[in-house]
């Protein structure tokens, strides 16, 4: 395998349905005579999850036979939600974990407008009639609702 196809393997530690490459994290994998370089971007600067990240992608790719890994850390462009892949965004539904919408891809500066929350549909029974409960879930990157119409409880993965 190679070191691009072992980084892109590694699952998130926080979601561990999804890769790295699914959640978006993973921005670019570099072989270099023997050396690999790997760039991540995590969902929000202070993620708490960045030194589990590093240490996985370092442990799978030496166990592929890549001695010297180099992990650093993106911040340049900040990661946005519509970097989740689709298959991302169907393993999370799976999980009961409502995706977040994706935003259209733009060129040039982007305005930020503050406003309420999309809306987010149960992951559960699909029912749009659903209640924030709270604007952070299990981690900081996801707010907790509930389903209206099912009475079931799901995170919510926030649109960045």
């Amino acid at each position: 395998m190679t070191a691009l196809e072992v980084a892109a393997a590694v699952v998130d530690p926080e979601l561990p349905q999804l890769t790295l490459a699914e959640l978006g994290v993973l921005r670019d994998v570099k072989e270099d005579a023997g050396h690999v370089t790997v760039w991540i971007t995590p969902t929000y600067t202070a993620c708490p999850a960045l030194g589990a990240m590093r240490d996985d992608l370092v442990r799978r790719l030496g166990e592929a036979g890549y001695d010297e890994v180099d992990v650093r850390v993106a911040l340049s462009p900040a990661w946005s939600s519509d970097w989740i892949s689709e298959s991302g965004r169907r393993k999370l539904a799976e999980a009961g974990i409502a995706p977040p919408g994706a935003a259209p891809r733009r060129t040039g500066p982007i305005p930020l407008t503050l406003g309420p929350a999309r809306r987010a549909d149960c992951p559960q029974c699909g029912s749009p009639d659903t209640l924030e409960l709270s604007e952070f879930g299990s981690t900081a990157c996801r707010a907790l609702r509930r389903c209206r119409s099912c009475g079931e409880t799901f995170d919510h993965f926030k649109e960045i």
